[in-house]
């Protein structure tokens, strides 16, 4: 690829945003390295899209990519998924069994929701991090590991430690090279290319004519928060090119959720002042859809920097906080402590 180039895709990693351009050149240099990286995001924006790339990159490429969902898997199983158990470790094991981390051996195995992880194991993960080596559930036989970890979490992590909600030492032991995804809302240029290339898989995996959104939906999509992020909008475009007809999407086509104080009727803005739809609205969704946008928007202006986002506000940090909270609104970037 030539210097300067814009690239539109990578590894399916899809975007042409100046975010997915860092991302692609993070994903570069990270991957010929053996270190453990962590990579940070909200649900939805590809995290392990992002791991498979920088395996598929390394020099473990031909070896495994061996994935875990730390917060899908019950903990009291997590341990013997991870590290595997001999015969009669406990009630049910008949036989011995390889975990995650012996089938991933000299590969790579993606450890995805590591914020979920018991306090019980992140102390034996921290061991396999220092000393690459484990032992089975009900085993004596230490089994040593030529593994790269990559990890993910939707947390904070760095909050989480601070509030004694995962290891200090593993933390910083994950955390050797962070790799952050920007949230679709922060890049909503790659909506239109995310579209397209949705519409090509779906249209193709049903042999149908691809679909078309017209303009006024379109438009509404643009503006959306898109909370879901880019598996939010992959859902969407699925569930287009099944239910739509005529092959054509129009504004009746969009869930209730893209239009404010979910009403049918968008409420336009002339002057400043906004206008009431003829069915009227929830004053208080309205309100409260108006306030997250904003947030958002102080968040991003200030590069996630927590304090600085409550002062363009006019609020302290404390009460900015708890309104984080309460919206379930997630950052990670890397001046959230601040």
């Amino acid at each position: 690829m030539k210097e300067g180039q814009t690239r539109t895709g990578f590894y399916k990693l899809i975007g042409k945003s100046q975010e997915m351009q860092r991302l692609y050149s993070i994903i570069e240099k990270v991957a010929s390295s053996d270190s453990t990286i962590l990579i940070m995001g909200e649900s939805g924006t590809g995290k392990e899209l992002v791991a498979k790339a920088i395996h598929f990159l390394s020099v473990r490429a031909e070896n495994p990519f061996v994935p875990v969902n730390c917060g899908a898997i019950p903990k009291e199983l997590l341990e013997s998924e991870l590290f595997g158990h001999e015969k009669g470790a406990f009630t049910g094991a008949i036989c011995a069994r390889k975990g995650r981390f012996e089938l991933a051996d000299t590969g790579t195995i993606f450890l995805d929701e590591i914020g979920e992880l018991h306090p019980s194991l992140q102390v034996k993960l921290l061991r396999v991090l220092q000393e690459r080596e484990y032992e089975r559930v009900g085993g004596v036989k230490t089994v040593k590991g030529d593994v790269r970890i990559l990890a993910a979490t939707n947390k904070n992590l760095e909050e989480a430690t601070k509030r004694g909600e995962f290891r200090e030492d593993l933390y910083y032991r994950l955390n050797v090279i962070p790799v952050k995804i920007s949230p679709l809302r922060n890049r909503k240029e790659d909506i239109p290319i995310l579209r397209d290339h949705f519409i090509k898989i779906y249209s193709d995996k049903r042999a149908m004519e691809p679909i078309v959104i017209y303009d006024d939906a379109m438009e509404v999509l643009m503006k959306y928060n898109w909370p879901g992020n880019v598996r939010e909008l992959e859902t969407l475009i699925e569930r287009f090119t099944i239910l739509t007809e005529n092959g054509a999407v129009t504004l009746e086509d969009l869930p209730e959720r893209f239009f404010p104080a979910n009403q049918h009727t968008p409420i336009v803005s002339s002057g400043g002042i906004p206008h009431l739809p003829p069915e009227g609205i929830d004053l208080n969704s309205f309100l409260d859809e108006i306030e997250t946008n904003i947030i958002h928007q102080a968040l991003e202006r200030s590069q996630g920097v927590k304090s600085k986002a409550a002062a363009l506000l006019g609020l302290n940090r404390t009460t900015f906080i708890e309104k984080l909270k309460k919206k379930g609104i997630d950052t990670v970037k890397s001046g959230d402590s601040q």
